[in-house]
């Protein structure tokens, strides 16, 4: 494909097809007529995690620094005269995938078509509640992420990368009715997967409660996993979960394993002070159990935020720290919609010196960012802490862009300009021309660049930036346009 290379000495004007009116350095997004679209999240929130795209039941995995979010795909579902209804979760095939590593500006790497007739599985109907974990293997690094096929059954892809592509190597479910200790659990869904230190993987899963089991229901799992992750090298055994209702998760944490797990809905009267639709947790000094129960980690979200619903989440580590994913709903709020459409947060996780996991408070501020990010490689323009108006798709080689319209914007916060005085480099094309603002801290202060991408195909534009020290970065577009990426460098000489 043929590519332009456009070098600017001065701030760039715009006219013409690029759209918009002529900006001066300083003026305003006001100034110029434009009115940026809103936000889905509130100002000075990093909850949701991202809001392009909805995305329930984090399952998380650390790599290398960095940590991978694996979610359900809610897919907003209308009824015959157009009205918004509730979540059936039937339409779900795909599994999001989002990545960071400050925890506040998050990587969307797209959706990956999972199930159905255009899926990597073809013989699964759904992908719901995804987990991935990584393993060493002959000298390499390989990935599985497994999904449940509706409540009947769980399955596994594996890659080379964290973000794919992926295959089908098993060719049908990993997990089925017919699995030893299996027949009786009335949800088979929900997995959570662990790598232990010595390399052997173990599968946690199950849900559901049989009439009359409130206290007991008995259908959590969990099973020792094949060297090749993708055989059992056992029969599941049974966790005794009080008031089990879904959800599970296992983590190796303080010396011991901990089960997590969501409890069901009829928990009144219970001795061990736990509520109803919220994460408990076990512990055992082997990862088969005996597990005791220890607590409640997490009550439903609902008594943060006002919307109740299912609770489902995922632990991880990074940097000697804990961190706690869950769903919520503000997202569907924002929109003026109900249906139970889900979003991704985080809060931190406590763990005392003797092992005892604190109790998680929900917030809509979130995590502080861990460190500034480093503008001088190529950030991926899929890479944001905010947005609005955008879409993110994936080309054929399966890398996200960014797909504008007219006065979207992206914002990337905490961004290190250092000692100011370089200059910024985009790539993106806009088949009737675009216009670019670039704005420092907020949406509402003056235009630090514009860029005219020009009709036609993809361009690489570079400007003077004078911006120092740690911002946040605002792009605003003017129009449709496919965003690939972005740099700082120093000025060429």
């Amino acid at each position: 494909m043929r590519r332009y290379l456009v070098m600017m000495t001065a701030l760039l004007l715009c006219c013409g097809a690029a759209g918009g009116a002529r900006a001066e350095a300083g003026q305003t997004l006001a100034e110029l007529g434009v009115t940026p679209k809103v936000s889905w999240k509130k100002a000075g929130q990093n909850n949701p995690l991202y809001t392009q795209r909805f995305g329930a039941d984090p399952g998380v995995m650390e790599y290398q620094g960095r940590i991978y979010v694996y979610m359900t795909d809610d897919i907003i579902e209308y009824d015959a005269s157009g009205a918004v209804k509730e979540n059936s979760y039937s339409q779900i095939r795909c599994i999001n995938c989002i990545s960071s590593d400050d925890l506040v500006n998050w990587t969307d790497h797209g959706r990956i078509p999972v199930a159905g007739p255009t899926g990597i599985a073809r013989w699964a109907q759904n992908s719901w509640a995804p987990c991935a974990a990584h393993k060493t293997m002959e000298g390499k690094e390989k990935f599985f992420l497994y999904f449940c096929n509706g409540g009947n059954g769980i399955g596994v892809l594996t890659s080379d990368s964290p973000t794919g592509p992926w295959r089908d190597e098993l060719g049908h479910l990993l997990i089925t009715r017919a699995t030893p200790n299996c027949a009786n659990v009335l949800w088979l869904f929900d997995p959570a997967v662990m790598v232990d230190e010595d390399g052997r993987g173990y599968l946690a899963f199950g849900g559901g409660v049989p009439q009359g089991k409130q206290a007991a229901p008995g259908t959590a799992r969990i099973v020792r996993l094949g060297e090749d992750m993708l055989s059992l090298d056992g029969d599941p055994v049974t966790i005794d979960a009080p008031y089990l209702f879904e959800d599970s998760g296992i983590n190796r944490i303080g010396g011991k394993y901990v089960y997590t797990y969501c409890s069901n809905w009829q928990t009144d009267g219970n001795g061990l002070r736990l509520t109803s639709g919220a994460i408990q947790y076990m512990t055992a000094d082997e990862p088969l159990g005996l597990y005791t129960y220890m607590g409640e980690l997490f009550p439903n979200q609902g008594k943060f935020f006002g919307l109740y619903g299912n609770n489902h989440h995922s632990i991880a580590s990074l940097g000697g720290e804990y961190y706690f994913f869950y769903h919520n709903r503000p997202v569907e709020q924002a929109m003026g919609i109900t249906g139970n459409y889900r979003s991704p947060q985080i809060d931190r996780l406590r763990v005392s010196e003797d092992g005892t996991l604190g109790m998680v408070i929900g917030t809509m501020q979130g995590i502080r960012q861990l460190h500034p990010l480093n503008p001088s490689q190529e950030v991926l323009a899929s890479t944001m802490a905010d947005q609005a108006g955008i879409e993110v798709l994936v080309n054929g080689e399966g890398l996200p862009f960014v797909r504008t319209s007219q006065n979207s914007w992206i914002k990337v916060s905490g961004v290190d300009f250092g000692a100011g005085g370089g200059e910024l480099t985009i790539r993106a094309s806009a088949e009737e021309g675009c216009t670019v603002w670039v704005l420092a801290d907020r949406l509402w202060s003056g235009i630090t660049a514009e860029i005219v991408l020009p009709a036609g195909e993809e361009t690489t534009v570079t400007v003077p930036l004078a911006i120092e020290g740690q911002r946040d970065l605002f792009f605003v577009f003017s129009g449709p346009a496919d965003f690939f990426g972005w740099r700082v460098s120093a000025p060429a000489r």
